[in-house]
């Protein structure tokens, strides 16, 4: 633990004001212990807070920090709801389940990844199979392994990336980065070698807390990809489903449908290349749910700078010190891209997530 660690927003205030959220709507609070701690020796775990009746057979489910830097906003967001339930009632036999942060420390250690440097949202794959080979990132590994944040290799590794993306241009390079890869441990957009906590933990809390309902709403919640304040509603999966539709019909023109493949692309910022996603992971998992898969990206700043933050934190927890003024430095830029300070930014987000649920909540009165 050190004093020189990023003091604000912290995994633990933002898990103490939940279950403060939870306790004052009387919600029932299913707790999942995660086996390591934050960077203040904190303890981590997902918890799941459920408001209705138990046996209802309609779900609005809400996971946050999927991408654990990106969970502000989801659990800011599912506080506003629970203090809102205070003096709204859910429709009759309907029960929201709120889940909590699911990757406990990637949000703790303000990473996107897990504790295994692993992109939980490119995890969800059958790993009883060879995972999805990815060749083409094999000739852009070594760009994210240099030692220099700011030195000579650094540059050296930057012009590398520079030819790239001039040689086979901007979008495609990207698509190859951030379509996942499963061989290297030490790069980015790793998908890992078998199932993570959070994979069998949101399993899970899926099966204990959503299998049993007839009919399920399921809204997954990002930041980063999209235009500036721009909360962004997408359906994503690997193949066409009946729930796209009904999604479509519910939404209109407000929705995009993604669907991945290994030569899709998508002008919504988000990776049409890439496997492993919730969505899909939860229309296979609940097959026997009526379920829509739903998916809100909240935009932030241009992807580029994204791109060079996401490269600077990555040389922090491969050669760097998390807790030094560099450290300090790097953690405080990627929590201002992924959640930013800008008042009216948080704003128009809250507003535009609660029109989106409302419309779930007030869609599931017919279903």
């Amino acid at each position: 633990m050190s004093a020189y660690f990023l003091d604000t927003s912290s995994f633990a205030n933002q898990r103490e004001r939940f279950l403060e959220a939870a306790a004052r709507v009387e919600a029932t609070v299913a707790t999942y212990p995660h086996p390591m701690h934050g960077p203040r020796g904190e303890t981590l775990s997902t918890d799941v807070a459920t408001v209705g009746p138990a046996d209802a057979q309609k779900r609005l489910v809400l996971v946050s920090g999927t991408h654990g830097v990106e969970g502000f906003y989801g659990s800011d967001s599912q506080i506003a709801l629970l203090d809102n339930l205070r003096d709204h009632a859910l429709p009759e036999g309907t029960c929201v389940v709120l889940v909590h942060l699911v990757n406990p420390w990637g949000t703790a250690w303000l990473r996107r990844v897990n504790e295994d440097n692993a992109d939980v949202n490119r995890n969800y794959i059958d790993f009883t199979q060879a995972p999805p080979a990815n060749i083409e990132y094999e000739t852009l590994h070594e760009i994210y392994l240099c030692r220099d944040l700011d030195g000579p290799e650094r540059q050296r590794a930057d012009e590398q990336l520079a030819t790239h993306m001039r040689d086979r241009g901007e979008a495609r390079v990207r698509n190859i980065i951030e379509a996942g890869q499963y061989r290297h441990p030490d790069g980015v957009f790793f998908g890992g070698t078998q199932q993570t906590w959070t994979n069998r933990t949101v399993r899970q809390i899926m099966q204990a807390h959503v299998a049993s309902a007839r009919t399920a709403i399921a809204f997954d919640l990002h930041t980063g990809a999209g235009a500036y304040g721009h909360p962004m509603l997408m359906t994503i999966g690997e193949r066409k489903v009946p729930a796209h539709d009904t999604a479509q019909a519910l939404y209109g023109p407000w929705l995009y449908t993604i669907l991945t493949a290994e030569n899709a692309s998508s002008d919504s910022g988000v990776a049409a290349t890439a496997t492993g996603y919730t969505s899909q992971a939860l229309i296979d998992q609940l097959a026997d749910v009526d379920l829509i898969p739903l998916v809100i990206e909240c935009g932030t700043y241009d992807g580029a700078r994204g791109h060079t933050l996401l490269r600077d934190d990555h040389w922090l927890h491969l050669h760097g010190d998390p807790f030094d003024a560099t450290g300090r430095r790097i953690k405080a830029a990627l929590l201002e891209h992924y959640y930013p300070a800008d008042a009216h930014w948080r704003e128009l987000i809250a507003l535009r997530t609660r029109q989106i649920w409302q419309r779930a909540l007030d869609a599931l009165t017919t279903m």
